[in-house]
This record gives C-alpha cells, sequence and structure tokens, in this order.
C-alpha cells in the first residue's frame, strides 16, 4: 500500500510555513472551503494562528486558572528556598563571623516539581466531518487548562498535532505532525487553544498544508474530501521521542466532549492516571 507521509515539522513556525506554500491544486479546501463549516476565513485562520484564540476565554469570561479550579485541580508544590542578601529576616552566623556582606537570610517560596520530566502529547487533529464545533472547542479547552496545570507542576510539555488519514479504507495513511509546543519555550494558551479547539487549525491550515504539496497527493485527498479519519501512533513522532501519549482522535458523538465540565473532568482523570497532576487537597 501507497503512503504519503510527509516530513516532521519542527516548530509552529516551519507548520504555518507550509500551509502558507502555494497551492499545487486549484479548488484546495485550505483557502477555498466553506467559511462556516471551517469556522474561519484564509485570512482569519492565520491571523489566529500567529496571534492565538482566546475568544473562548472571553466568551465564557472565564480563564486558565478558573477552568483548573472547575476540573478540581491542586495548586503546585511549594517549598521554602533560603536566599542570602545584605538584609533579610534572619542571621546567617557563619557568614557573619566569616565577614560575608551578604550574611542576611530569607526563605523564598518557590514552585518546585515532583517529577520534573518532560510530556510529550500527540493530539490528532483530524476528524469526522459532522464533528459540532462546540465538542472542538470543549477538548481545546479541557486540554490547555491541563497542559498549564502540567507546567505550574514544573513539568515540561512538548504538544504535537498530528494529521493521519486514509483515501481508502483498504489505502495506505497520509500522514504528518508539527510541534505546537516546544518543551523549551513558554507555554502560549492561545496557539494552543487555536491548535486543539478551533475548526480551523484542521480545516484550512492542515488541508491547506496537503494542498501546498505533491500535487499528485493534493488531487488525491482532494477529491477523497481528505480521508477517512485514523488513529495516530507514537511512530508518526520523530525518532528520540520516547513515551508520547496519543490521544484517542475525536467522534462526533463521544460524550466526554459534550460540554466543558465533563471535557474537564475526562482530562483530569487521564492526566491524574498519568501522574502528572493531583487533585485538589492532595498531599
Amino acid at each position: 500500500m501507497t503512503e504519503h507521509v510527509l516530513a516532521p515539522m519542527l516548530s509552529w513556525q516551519e507548520f504555518l510555513d507550509a500551509a502558507r506554500a502555494p497551492e499545487s491544486i486549484p479548488d484546495g479546501s485550505g483557502r477555498h472551503g466553506r467559511t462556516e463549516w471551517a469556522g474561519a476565513t484564509w485570512e482569519e485562520a492565520l491571523r489566529l494562528a500567529v496571534d492565538g484564540w482566546h475568544v473562548p476565554l472571553q466568551e465564557q469570561e472565564i480563564t486558565v486558572g478558573a477552568l483548573r479550579e472547575r476540573a478540581g485541580l491542586g495548586t503546585p508544590v511549594v517549598s521554602l528556598e533560603p536566599v542570602w542578601d545584605v538584609t533579610g529576616s534572619e542571621v546567617d552566623i557563619g557568614a557573619y563571623l566569616a565577614g560575608e556582606p551578604e550574611c542576611m537570610v530569607d526563605s523564598v517560596p518557590r514552585r518546585v516539581s515532583r517529577q520534573g520530566k518532560v510530556v510529550t502529547f500527540l493530539i490528532p487533529s483530524v476528524y469526522d466531518h459532522t464533528t459540532p464545533h462546540e465538542r472542538i472547542r470543549n477538548r481545546g479547552l479541557a486540554l490547555a487548562a491541563l497542559c498549564a496545570a502540567i507546567v505550574e507542576a514544573g513539568h515540561g510539555v512538548e504538544i504535537w498535532s498530528g494529521f493521519t488519514t486514509r483515501v481508502r479504507r483498504d489505502s495506505g495513511p497520509c500522514s504528518a505532525v508539527a510541534r505546537v509546543i516546544s518543551s523549551g519555550e513558554p507555554l502560549d494558551v492561545g496557539r494552543l487553544i487555536f491548535a486543539v479547539a478551533h475548526p480551523a487549525m484542521l480545516r484550512r491550515l492542515w488541508f491547506a498544508v496537503w494542498d501546498g504539496g505533491d500535487a499528485g497527493t493534493a488531487a488525491l485527498l482532494k477529491a477523497a474530501q481528505y480521508g477517512v479519519p485514523q488513529p495516530c501512533r507514537p511512530s508518526d513522532l520523530p525518532d528520540g521521542i520516547t513515551e508520547p501519549y496519543v490521544f484517542p482522535y475525536l467522534e462526533p458523538d463521544d460524550p466526554q466532549w459534550r460540554d466543558l465540565d465533563t471535557a474537564l473532568a475526562w482530562c483530569r482523570g487521564m492526566f491524574a492516571d498519568l501522574g502528572l497532576i493531583q487533585p485538589r487537597g492532595a498531599g
């Protein structure tokens, strides 16, 4: 079976550059699909991809912190760390007798990690064409809140978006991955929400990535309405990434995404099972 596999896009900018590349077919859905179905025009999708999508939080008058509270998450672990200076609340006798000017000590609270590992998530961007916008949005907001909780707990988070379909059920996959958030950069919540919660991530930008690639593959995918969704696989990620957590792709009738609170509860349970967060009140 013929497989169509794109080289991994290792940064968000690389993904955006691939989406902006000139089309190899004249009628790709990335630029020319229906706006209502895609959730945004082509120009709006590009702007949101650059600036981030904050509207869901603004519309509901909530913050990521409030989402964490609704999810029943505990606060980050805090320890007291001594800091030496010329002023402070206590005297370090040894430093004072040695003539050190910075002989005063204060205890400063600092958030610390219980495990401090880098957690890699591969989130399928592909779902059935009948999937309602609100279910996409509920899943994305829950994931953003939980990822923020992981970062606050001291872990590094690396988030990949994956595209995997088959043009026919008996054909090889068309697959690609793009890194949305690197573990070495601050968590851009607006970017993350767009990438996992806005239908235009798939129906504009991912389609445009394929529309600008090999003309034969682009035409094949377009004729097949971009294929039948398939689960992403750990092997889709670049070599060297070990033990990623691969989310199941979003089914239109999945009950856990029917509202924001059920989405938060599902993600909380999954992240807790992975040992990445603690429920509120846990020691």
